[in-house]
């Protein structure tokens, strides 16, 4: 078997998996929820392995076409490492500012950065779809995300 890219690519994404979920499952275990907080990174955990298998395996020819596509323009390759960037920040202070309020700037400041250009949508969107995953994870769920610098 020739190691092609899709291959090496599939090998480090099932190495990420693998580590990530032993990690996943030396997260505590909470009593009195009946959701665990260590359900949703084992599922995707476990996503991660089956789809890096799968895509090991797939069927796939290295073309000249396909070579062409994988050099990234400097523009491009710029806004990806500032998407990479605010994917940190984002990480960095959710848990000391709050899901909402982290969720929310990250979807406002990456979609303009991106280049949508509405604004009171862009606002209405992030606000709306954070509070709503809050109050699913938090209520619905029984999964406790943190609240940070809000009274809720």
């Amino acid at each position: 078997m020739r190691l092609t890219v899709n291959r090496g690519i599939s090998i480090v994404l099932i190495g990420i998996a693998v580590v990530y979920l032993v990690m996943a499952f030396q997260l505590p275990e909470y009593a009195f929820v009946p959701v665990d907080s260590d359900l949703v990174p084992k599922l995707l955990g476990a996503s991660l392995l089956i789809l890096g298998v799968c895509f090991f395996f797939a069927k796939d020819t290295d073309t000249e076409e396909q070579k062409q596509k994988r050099t990234i323009p400097k523009t491009e390759l710029w806004m990806l490492l500032a998407v990479m960037g605010l994917i940190l920040v984002f990480i960095t202070f959710l848990e000391v500012i709050g899901f909402v309020i982290m969720t929310a700037l990250f979807i406002f400041v990456c979609s303009r950065l991106l280049g949508y250009q509405k604004w009171l949508v862009n606002a209405l969107t992030s606000i709306v779809f954070s509070i709503g995953v809050y109050w699913l994870f938090n209520y619905g769920l029984a999964i406790r995300l943190p609240a940070g610098i809000l009274p809720f």
